[in-house]
């Protein structure tokens, strides 16, 4: 299965989920460096709110260095690692709601 057939299968979902589209909402802008004397690229996305999170990318042989395909992989690593911060939230905010709903049926 490639990226595009998952991709759809997953948009198929019903429920609620974090997207790509929502995530991409959320960026403000983003930033690259390459290390000096490296082929180490980071890439610093930041959100909205301020909050920043950071992906790398490097290769072993200098010689097989590509600034677009090290922006590319480091954009990839830093998105990755907002996926998981926004499943995160996602799954405490339906927490929250469940533990208030109950919290609501107790006292009533």
């Amino acid at each position: 299965m490639n990226d595009a057939q998952l991709e759809q299968l997953i948009a198929a979902t019903p429920n609620e989920k974090v997207t790509k589209e929502s995530i991409e909402a959320r960026i403000e802008k983003v930033d690259y460096m390459i290390l000096p004397n490296s082929t180490v690229t980071v890439c610093n996305i930041t959100l909205e709110n301020g909050f920043s999170v950071r992906g790398e990318s490097a290769c072993v042989d200098a010689r097989n260095f590509d600034m677009e395909i090290g922006r590319q992989i480091a954009y990839r690593d830093s998105f990755n690692r907002l996926w998981q911060l926004e499943g995160y939230l996602l799954a405490e905010r339906r927490h929250q709601l469940l533990k208030r709903t109950f919290e609501e049926k107790s006292l009533a």
